[in-house]
Protein backbone atom coordinates (compact mmCIF):
# COMPACT_ATOMS: atom_id res chain seq x y z
CA UNK A 1 0.00 0.00 0.00
CA UNK A 2 1.05 3.59 -0.71
CA UNK A 3 -0.54 5.87 1.76
CA UNK A 4 0.34 9.55 0.68
CA UNK A 5 0.83 12.37 2.98
CA UNK A 6 -2.30 13.62 2.28
CA UNK A 7 -3.90 10.32 3.87
CA UNK A 8 -4.89 8.80 0.11
CA UNK A 9 -4.32 4.66 0.42
CA UNK A 10 -3.68 2.97 -2.65
CA UNK A 11 -2.67 -1.05 -3.57
CA UNK A 12 0.76 -0.33 -5.39
CA UNK A 13 1.79 -4.10 -4.92
CA UNK A 14 -0.56 -7.61 -4.61
CA UNK A 15 0.28 -11.44 -4.77
CA UNK A 16 3.26 -11.64 -2.51
CA UNK A 17 3.78 -14.64 -0.16
CA UNK A 18 3.87 -12.97 3.34
CA UNK A 19 5.57 -10.23 2.77
CA UNK A 20 8.21 -9.26 5.50
CA UNK A 21 11.26 -6.85 5.66
CA UNK A 22 11.54 -4.38 3.16
CA UNK A 23 14.59 -2.43 1.33
CA UNK A 24 15.16 1.01 -0.76
CA UNK A 25 18.30 0.63 -2.87
CA UNK A 26 20.93 3.20 -1.91
CA UNK A 27 19.76 5.57 -5.31
CA UNK A 28 15.84 5.20 -4.26
CA UNK A 29 15.29 3.32 -7.13
CA UNK A 30 14.64 0.16 -6.36
CA UNK A 31 12.32 -1.39 -3.22
CA UNK A 32 13.37 -5.28 -2.07
CA UNK A 33 10.40 -7.04 -0.53
CA UNK A 34 11.38 -10.56 1.35
CA UNK A 35 9.01 -13.04 1.18
CA UNK A 36 8.94 -15.54 3.63
CA UNK A 37 6.62 -17.65 2.19
CA UNK A 38 8.25 -18.01 -1.20
CA UNK A 39 12.10 -18.07 -0.26
CA UNK A 40 12.74 -15.08 -2.61
CA UNK A 41 13.47 -11.71 -2.72
CA UNK A 42 11.19 -9.79 -5.21
CA UNK A 43 12.23 -6.46 -5.95
CA UNK A 44 10.28 -3.26 -8.04
CA UNK A 45 11.25 -0.32 -9.45
CA UNK A 46 10.27 3.19 -7.90
CA UNK A 47 8.65 5.67 -9.68
CA UNK A 48 7.46 9.33 -9.24
CA UNK A 49 4.99 9.20 -6.98
CA UNK A 50 5.77 6.28 -5.43
CA UNK A 51 4.55 3.68 -8.19
CA UNK A 52 6.25 0.86 -8.53
CA UNK A 53 6.59 -1.18 -11.50
CA UNK A 54 8.91 -4.04 -13.24
CA UNK A 55 8.71 -6.29 -10.51
CA UNK A 56 11.67 -9.29 -10.58
CA UNK A 57 13.00 -11.97 -8.62
CA UNK A 58 15.95 -10.30 -7.17
CA UNK A 59 16.96 -13.22 -5.72
CA UNK A 60 16.00 -16.69 -4.87
CA UNK A 61 16.45 -18.09 -1.52
CA UNK A 62 15.20 -21.65 -1.40
CA UNK A 63 17.57 -22.64 1.86
CA UNK A 64 16.24 -19.97 3.24
CA UNK A 65 12.81 -17.87 4.63
CA UNK A 66 13.54 -13.97 4.35
CA UNK A 67 12.07 -11.78 7.13
CA UNK A 68 13.43 -8.69 7.77
CA UNK A 69 16.18 -7.53 5.36
CA UNK A 70 18.98 -4.70 4.97
CA UNK A 71 20.72 -3.07 2.41
CA UNK A 72 24.84 -2.48 2.58
CA UNK A 73 26.87 -0.78 0.32
CA UNK A 74 27.87 -3.40 -1.96
CA UNK A 75 24.54 -3.74 -3.00
CA UNK A 76 24.20 -6.96 -1.48
CA UNK A 77 20.96 -7.99 0.84
CA UNK A 78 21.05 -9.53 4.30
CA UNK A 79 18.14 -11.79 5.09
CA UNK A 80 17.04 -12.54 8.32
CA UNK A 81 15.80 -16.10 8.71
CA UNK A 82 13.54 -17.39 11.55
CA UNK A 83 13.55 -21.10 11.49
CA UNK A 84 17.18 -21.49 10.51
CA UNK A 85 18.61 -19.14 13.05
CA UNK A 86 20.82 -17.35 10.84
CA UNK A 87 21.16 -14.40 8.63
CA UNK A 88 22.34 -15.00 5.06
CA UNK A 89 23.84 -12.06 2.80
CA UNK A 90 22.95 -12.40 -1.23
CA UNK A 91 23.58 -10.64 -4.09
CA UNK A 92 21.06 -9.89 -6.93
CA UNK A 93 20.47 -13.31 -8.51
CA UNK A 94 21.38 -15.43 -5.36
CA UNK A 95 24.66 -16.13 -5.00
CA UNK A 96 24.91 -16.43 -0.96
CA UNK A 97 28.22 -13.72 0.21
CA UNK A 98 28.19 -14.96 3.56
CA UNK A 99 26.18 -16.38 6.14
CA UNK A 100 26.11 -15.43 10.44
CA UNK A 101 24.42 -18.24 13.03
CA UNK A 102 22.81 -17.07 15.82
CA UNK A 103 21.68 -19.51 18.95
CA UNK A 104 17.61 -18.51 18.45
CA UNK A 105 15.05 -17.27 15.52
CA UNK A 106 16.51 -14.02 13.76
CA UNK A 107 13.63 -11.86 12.94
CA UNK A 108 15.86 -8.77 11.88
CA UNK A 109 18.74 -7.68 10.88
CA UNK A 110 20.39 -3.66 10.18
CA UNK A 111 23.78 -2.48 9.33
CA UNK A 112 25.92 0.02 11.33
CA UNK A 113 26.99 2.86 8.87
CA UNK A 114 30.18 3.74 10.32
CA UNK A 115 34.12 2.81 9.27
CA UNK A 116 33.39 -0.46 11.24
CA UNK A 117 30.52 -2.00 10.11
CA UNK A 118 28.98 -4.62 12.06
CA UNK A 119 25.25 -6.39 10.75
CA UNK A 120 22.56 -6.19 13.96
CA UNK A 121 20.53 -9.43 14.76
CA UNK A 122 17.52 -9.45 16.97
CA UNK A 123 16.26 -12.56 17.40
CA UNK A 124 14.04 -14.77 20.00
CA UNK A 125 13.48 -18.52 20.88
CA UNK A 126 10.61 -19.58 18.51
CA UNK A 127 8.96 -22.81 18.11
CA UNK A 128 8.51 -25.43 20.29
CA UNK A 129 7.71 -24.60 23.96
CA UNK A 130 7.52 -21.24 25.67
CA UNK A 131 10.09 -19.96 27.54
CA UNK A 132 9.81 -19.12 30.97
CA UNK A 133 11.98 -16.26 30.48
CA UNK A 134 12.11 -13.77 27.73
CA UNK A 135 14.74 -14.51 25.17
CA UNK A 136 15.23 -11.66 22.91
CA UNK A 137 18.26 -11.00 22.09
CA UNK A 138 20.10 -8.51 20.41
CA UNK A 139 24.03 -9.24 18.69
CA UNK A 140 26.30 -7.72 16.98
CA UNK A 141 28.90 -9.20 14.32
CA UNK A 142 31.52 -7.84 11.69
CA UNK A 143 30.15 -6.55 8.06
CA UNK A 144 32.17 -6.94 5.49
CA UNK A 145 29.94 -3.73 4.58
CA UNK A 146 28.35 -0.66 5.88
CA UNK A 147 24.61 0.18 5.61
CA UNK A 148 23.22 1.83 2.57
CA UNK A 149 19.68 2.82 1.56
CA UNK A 150 16.67 3.36 3.28
CA UNK A 151 15.90 2.00 6.40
Amino acid sequence: MLVTPEGDVEQVADDLAFPNGMAISPDGATLVVAESYANRLTAYDIGGEGVLSNRHVWAETPADHPDGICMDAESAVWCADVGNQRCVRVREGGEVLATVGFDRGAFACALGRGRDPRLFVVGQTWGGSEPSQPSGRLVAFPAPAPGAGRP
